[in-house]
């Protein structure tokens, strides 16, 4: 098993969205194309795969096995490249749920 590196901005995406209301968990070091974060609010989870949005596009690709765990996994799943766009991707993921 192979273990994943954190990008540079994990730990900003996770104190934001705690300090927004979102219950974290990070789970960056199970690796082999498992999401970074289990997020969730009032009975909502999402999965979050963290980019670096100061890297240039190639640089924040998925890996293949972060692309077929995107394929394969059937609930929500934002890709973010930063603290805010989390945010505003899981609001917009959880008004759809709800």
């Amino acid at each position: 098993m192979r273990a994943k590196r954190v990008d540079a901005n994990h730990a900003e995406v996770v104190t934001y969205l705690r300090s927004v209301g979102w219950s974290v968990c990070s789970t960056a070091s199970i690796g082999n194309g498992f999401p970074d974060l289990i997020v969730g609010r009032k009975g909502f989870a999402c999965v979050v795969e963290v980019k670096d949005g100061s890297k240039p596009p190639s640089a924040r690709k998925l890996t293949p096995d972060e692309a077929r765990f995107r394929e394969l996994w059937g609930g929500p799943y934002v890709l973010a490249t930063s603290p805010e766009d989390a945010a505003e991707q899981l609001l917009a993921q959880w008004r759809v749920w709800k």
